[in-house]
């Protein structure tokens, strides 16, 4: 995909990176004079009408979170989601090694209150990870600013599903035709939308769980060399604990393996 120069009174700049649901870009708000983020969407999720009805009306309700932890929403233009720009993947961080524990703990307790935030207005997050997890750099102090992006973009840009069939789960794939590429990532999706099920806050838990095991073991909780055998760890196997530090508060422990247990009562 090759960007417009400019989108609206946005002057496009450099890439940033690209997914399933489209290329990034920074951009320059020219009216307001800051940097932002854009999300350009793929060409044929434009020439799909229903679908960017659909898109335009859930990113309207994105932007309407406003919390120091989730990036915000600035506008919707023609195939193009404007967004704050927030540096820092969390995943740069985790491929350096298994986090200490004071560093683990503020992050892991941001992410957690942007996501009870987004469940509290009825937002489900959809396809948590850490790619999808910035951490600013700090103004003072250590670790800096927490922000969770893309809160459900997921739903917003997939096919709609028939609830049991796992290959058309809206937060597994797109069409190749629409995206190019897999969206959700099956290491951190929770059992229910492994097996295709409608999905709640409960799967949002579970990935998180997964984002605190990565976070304390430098590991990913669910590994295969095929999106089926990742998906079969998820349904059938727990996470090796004993990769997690052996000196982990037994109340943080505790929260980690409740996260990751299916028939999770939290309520």
């Amino acid at each position: 995909m090759t960007a417009p120069s400019t989108i609206a009174h946005y002057k496009i700049a450099s890439k940033l990176g690209e997914g399933g649901m489209g290329e990034v870009w920074r951009a320059t708000d020219t009216k307001l004079g800051r940097d932002v983020a854009i999300k350009i969407l793929p060409e044929a999720l434009a020439q799909d009408a229903g679908r960017m009805a659909r898109f335009t009306r859930e990113a309207q309700v994105l932007a309407s979170l406003n919390h120091p932890n989730i990036a915000a929403i600035y506008s919707v233009e023609e195939r193009a989601l404007v967004m704050e720009l927030v540096q820092g993947p969390l995943a740069e961080r985790i491929a350096r090694g298994p986090m200490p524990l004071e560093e683990v703990l503020p992050v892991a307790k941001q992410i957690a209150e942007a996501l009870e935030y987004a469940h509290d207005r009825g937002v489900v997050h959809r396809a948590l990870k850490p790619a999808n997890i910035k951490v600013t750099g700090p103004a003072s102090g250590y670790p800096g600013r927490v922000k969770v992006l893309d809160f459900g973009l997921a739903k917003a840009l997939a096919n709609e599903f028939t609830a049991g069939d796992p290959g058309s789960s809206p937060t597994l794939t797109m069409r190749a035709t629409v995206a190019g590429t897999i969206i959700g990532t099956a290491a951190y999706m929770s059992p229910e939308q492994a097996r295709g099920q409608n999905v709640d806050r409960l799967a949002d838990v579970w990935a998180f769980g997964v984002v605190l095991y990565e976070m304390l073991s430098g590991r990913q909780a669910f590994r295969g060399d095929s999106i089926t055998d990742i998906l079969a760890g998820v349904l059938k196997s727990e996470p090796d604990y004993s990769l997690c530090p052996a000196s982990l508060p037994p109340r943080i422990e505790y929260l980690l393996k409740r996260c990751l247990t299916e028939s999770r009562i939290i309520q």
